[in-house]
Order: C-alpha cells, then sequence, then structure tokens
C-alpha cells in the first residue's frame, strides 16, 4: 500500500533527519468510553485505518460517517540506529479533539484542540534497539456546539453550510531526532522599510555558561546574500540582519502574489565545532499595512481578490488526498483570476500555506469558530487560537488574521456585553502577538475594534449592488443580512471596506445535487451572473477588495467556481476575465 502525505509536514521549519508515521494503523471505536478503564493502551485493535485521513473519510479505509466520539489507534515503530544518543520528538499536526498518546504505555502528552499541531519529546519512554508501540486516544464532542468546530455539523448528516465531521487524527503524524540543546523556534519579521529581517530565536535545553553559537545564512535564487554568527546567551535572542541586496530599483525581491520572491534560511547551532542542530526555513521580504484608509501591500494599496475556499475534499474531508492537491488548488486559485484566498472556517494543513508562500498567493487565516459561546468555549478558543499565530506567523502570504466570522460563538454580541468584551480581548490579544497584519474584528458584520471593515452580502441584482456601493453611508447602512455593521457603540473610523463574502451562485455540473444562493440554468447563465455580482465590486468607489464565495461546490453546496472534484464549471479564461475586471 502506498503510504500517504510523505512530504516534509512543518516547511516552514524543516530538518533533513526524520520518520514518516503516516499510513497503516491500528484502529477501534470506543462507543462506550471504556478503554482508558481497561487500559487499551497497552491492548490491540481489531480495525486498520489509514492516517492521517479520519475515519469518517473514504481515504481513511473505513467511511463511517456516524457519531463515534472516541477513538483509538495504534501502531509500531522501530528508531533508526542513527538517532542513538539524541532525543526524539514525536509530531501530530492536528488531532480533533482532545489527544491522549503513549508510547510503551507511558502517557508521553495530552493536547486539546482540533485544530493545531503539538509535539513530546518520547526519548525516556523508548526501546533503543526494539519495537516501539504508538497508542493514540481521540476524543470528540461531536453534538457539543460551543466546541470550536468551523463547518463541522452536530448533526448526523451534513446540511445547509454545515458538512461532514472529522475526529481523530487528520494531519500528519512524525518523529525527528534532536540534540538536548537545539532550536525550538524561529519567529521571522520582515521590514521592508528597514531592509531588514528580524530574527528571533528559541534555543530549547540552555543553560548559563555554555559556549553555544548560532549561526545563520541568507540565501535568494541560491546565491549567499548575508550571514552572521551569534553568541547564544540566553534562550531567546533577537537580531535584526540587513539585506544589501534588498534596496533596488524597482522592489524586485519584494514578496507579493505578483512576485512571490522568497528568501532561504539556514540556522546551525554549535558547540565549538559540533553541530547540534541544522534547520532550514524561508521568508518573504512584504509589509502590510493600512495608510490613509487604504489597504497596502509593500506600501502601495493593493486591491484584494480573494475566493473563499473551506478546504474540504470528496474522499479526505478536512484532509488533502496528497500534496498536489493541496498545490492544485492554489493553483486553480490563481487561474482563475484571484490574487488571495480567505480559508474559511479551518485551520489549514501548513503545506497548503507553503504553497501560498510559493507560489503568490494572499491568505486571511480565520479560525474554525464555535458556534454558540460559553466560559469553557472562551478558554478553549483562546489557546487554540494562540497556537494558530504562533505556528502560522512566519509564512509571508498571511496578510490578516480573523479570529472571529459571522458572530459565531458570540451569536448576541450586538447587545451582550461578555460577548463584545471577548471580540474585543481577540482582537487585542491578536494585535498582542502580532501588530504587523491587520485584523478583523468579526467577519461580514456586527465588528466594534477592527482593522478592516468586512461586509457579508449574498445579493444577486446587479443594479442593487451599484447602488448599495456607491458610497461609504449607503454602504455602511445597507444591512443586506439584517445585521448592524457595527454594535456597542463602535462606529466607522476610516478603515478600508471590503465585501468580504458575496455570491454564491449554484450551478449544477456534476452528479451533486445541492444549493446555492442563486441559480444559474446554464454556463452563460453561470458566466452573466457572475458578471452582475463581479462589476459593482469593481465601479464602487469605496470597495477595496472582494471575496468570491467559493472555489469549489462542497458536498450539499453547489456554488462553486470548480465542481467538489476540482473541475471548472465555464472556460477558465471567461472566469478569469470576469474575476479581474477586464
Amino acid at each position: 500500500m502506498k503510504i500517504p502525505r510523505t512530504e516534509y509536514p512543518r516547511p516552514q521549519f524543516e530538518r533533513k533527519n526524520w520518520l514518516c508515521l503516516n499510513g497503516e494503523w491500528e484502529f477501534a471505536f470506543d462507543d462506550a468510553n471504556i478503554g482508558e478503564k481497561e487500559q487499551w493502551q497497552t491492548a490491540k485493535f481489531p480495525q486498520t485505518i489509514t492516517v492521517p485521513f479520519a475515519f469518517q473519510s473514504k481515504l481513511s479505509g473505513i467511511e463511517a460517517p456516524g457519531f463515534h466520539d472516541v477513538v483509538w489507534y495504534r501502531r509500531t515503530f522501530d528508531i533508526p540506529p542513527a538517532w542513538a544518543g539524541q532525543k526524539v520528538i514525536l509530531h501530530f499536526g492536528a488531532v480533533d479533539y482532545e489527544a491522549k498518546v503513549w508510547v510503551n504505555g507511558q502517557l508521553a502528552a495530552v493536547h486539546e484542540g482540533g485544530h493545531t499541531s503539538f509535539e513530546a519529546d518520547i526519548s525516556s519512554c523508548l526501546i533503543p534497539n526494539g519495537e516501539n508501540v504508538l497508542v493514540v486516544r481521540a476524543e470528540d464532542y461531536s453534538r457539543d456546539v460551543t466546541l470550536p468546530r468551523g463547518k463541522q455539523y452536530w448533526l448526523e448528516h451534513s446540511a445547509s453550510i454545515f458538512y461532514t465531521r472529522t475526529t481523530g487524527i487528520w494531519q500528519s503524524v512524525w518523529l525527528e531526532p534532536v540534540n538536548e540543546i537545539h532550536l525550538s523556534k524561529a519567529e521571522l519579521t520582515p521590514d521592508v522599510d528597514r531592509n531588514e529581517i528580524r530574527i528571533v530565536s528559541f534555543v530549547d535545553g540552555f543553560r548559563e555558561n555554555e559556549e553555544i553559537r548560532l549561526e545563520a545564512e541568507v540565501y535568494f535564487e541560491g546565491k549567499l546574500i548575508t550571514n552572521f554568527v551569534q553568541t547564544v546567551r540566553q534562550a531567546s535572542e533577537t537580531r535584526a540582519v540587513g539585506l544589501n541586496d534588498f534596496a533596488e530599483h524597482g522592489h524586485g525581491r519584494l514578496w507579493s502574489p505578483e512576485h512571490p520572491n522568497l528568501y532561504d534560511i539556514q540556522f546551525r547551532l554549535l558547540q565549538g565545532e559540533t553541530v547540534l542542530d541544522e534547520v532550514s526555513s524561508y521568508f518573504g521580504m512584504r509589509k502590510v499595512s493600512v495608510e490613509g484608509g487604504k489597504f497596502c501591500l509593500n506600501n502601495r494599496p493593493y486591491y484584494q481578490r480573494l475566493v473563499l475556499d473551506q478546504g474540504y475534499y470528496p474522499e479526505g474531508i478536512l484532509t488533502a488526498p496528497s500534496d498536489e492537491a493541496l498545490k492544485g488548488d492554489v493553483e486553480w486559485a490563481k487561474a482563475l483570476g484571484f490574487n488571495g484566498v480567505r480559508k474559511h472556517q479551518k485551520t489549514e494543513d501548513p503545506r497548503f500555506l507553503y504553497w501560498c508562500d510559493k507560489l503568490g498567493l494572499l491568505m486571511w487565516s480565520e479560525a474554525a469558530n464555535a458556534y454558540d459561546y460559553s466560559g469553557e468555549y472562551v478558554t478553549r478558543f483562546t489557546k487554540e487560537w494562540q497556537e494558530i499565530m504562533q505556528r502560522d506567523y512566519n509564512h509571508p502570504c498571511i496578510v490578516t488574521w480573523v479570529p472571529l466570522n459571522e458572530s459565531w460563538g458570540v451569536p448576541n454580541v450586538q447587545n451582550n456585553s461578555k460577548q463584545q468584551h471577548h471580540g474585543l480581548a481577540m482582537y487585542h490579544l491578536t494585535k498582542s502577538l502580532d501588530d504587523t497584519r491587520p485584523v478583523v474584528f468579526n467577519d461580514g458584520w456586527e465588528q466594534m475594534t477592527t482593522d478592516l471593515v468586512t461586509i457579508h452580502d449574498y445579493e444577486s441584482r446587479e443594479e442593487v449592488l451599484k447602488e448599495r456601493y456607491a458610497s461609504v453611508e449607503s454602504a455602511l447602512e445597507a444591512m443586506p443580512s439584517n445585521k448592524r455593521i457595527f454594535v456597542g457603540g463602535a462606529q466607522y473610523e476610516g478603515q478600508p471596506i471590503l465585501v468580504s463574502e458575496f455570491g454564491g451562485i449554484s450551478f449544477k455540473k456534476s452528479e451533486w445535487e445541492g444549493w446555492g444562493y442563486s441559480g444559474a440554468e446554464n454556463t452563460e447563465d453561470f458566466l452573466k451572473r457572475l458578471k452582475a455580482v463581479l462589476n459593482p465590486m469593481f465601479t464602487s468607489p469605496v470597495i477595496q477588495g472582494f471575496c468570491y464565495t467559493q472555489l469549489t461546490d462542497v458536498e450539499q453546496e453547489i456554488n462553486g467556481l470548480l465542481t467538489y472534484d476540482r473541475l471548472p464549471k465555464a472556460p477558465v479564461e471567461q472566469i478569469r476575465s470576469i474575476i479581474k475586471g477586464e
């Protein structure tokens, strides 16, 4: 059997030596929740599943869409002899929702949060020269509407805007060896105005009085641009590195969708002449800002043509069948005329972000929200959002953070002070972790403090849209979803205005039955309707960008520009011309 997803799962922080644990695992449902009591961490399981595909999916080999909120996984592995004497780190890309991990019967990790990565040092649990047993217990809360879940439905069958659930492991699992002293993270912040990259390095296992050095080399298209050597005096060090090649006419090395220029950076951690760690990364020199009421990329006003992308796949659900499929979605978005994507209600696989960086596609990073509010939701969501930001901070493609969407998780934010404070807290927490990107308070409506004003509007009549977005006043007063744009006493303060959801034209071009916000009868009608909703965006004197719904059909939704299996519903060049306003 071909083992899926064998590419390195974390391209922003890559080591050469690693071991992929994707593939066949033993598997069991634990509907009675007796596994821990009966110590299943030492048992074998009767079924087989293909990791990293959730049991609900066809690619898992199980395809059981019903409720099974507790599941167990088991597999064995051997440690390569070359790893002797090193720490071994076990990585999980994502496990929905709670995970407990045992290695050789010893509890090695506990993690909560269905959309973020985690790791564990399993060195003390290992049998160096024998077979090791890895067991995972995953627990979901499928019916809990206060759980950060995104589009996963809490009823048995998908319907309306909600889709099939994902339970358990749904992103890659892997091992890698590291020295006792190693680089745990590097935070890379470009400063276009100073021609610098700011590097914050984090060394795990650092002890005072150790003679440790950090070396770094920066390359552009294989050519060495600069390098430095820094004595490590504490666990976290900050250094600004000038890029002397960067200040050139035409800004030829800036990152943008049109020119996705990337610098490579190689880190080495040394003690004397001994290399303790080597890590490869990359960065893009780009600046995102709001200046004079304009959204700017690299100090120039930039019109965003985004497409809503749910990130679902017919046979894998939340998990793409291959790295090529992730790359393909980025290529489709660009081919259809978009310069960005709003990844909707999903924290995407880092490989998708890599392809956005590499091929040139802006991205709005949006959390998977809960549907209702509770104190436990606040605790869960706040922790998970911080993990999302820390994981993805370095990606140049991310130009906007979106912690909340359409008042999901805060359904009474219009008049509930707790929910208003939560939204404000998420805005300020996001800015406290990253002050280099705009933050949307609550995408679509009912906003307070926000860097961008965003409106969701599924009106299909061209003349209505043109009138609605003829001025700032008419745009903010329209209430297309019968929701106020601002709540809690907040008022418009000159922010850029974008229509961040619109369109949603349904057009059946496959065997899938479904719905959309307005319907087309044939290809000609589809293109006519598409032009009718796009033209007002380009002719409006106030709209600075849009996000069209949506890239692909998804389950019962047939409002994609592509079918669910990624086939265009009309000639690509005609769609592209409309999307680009040509």
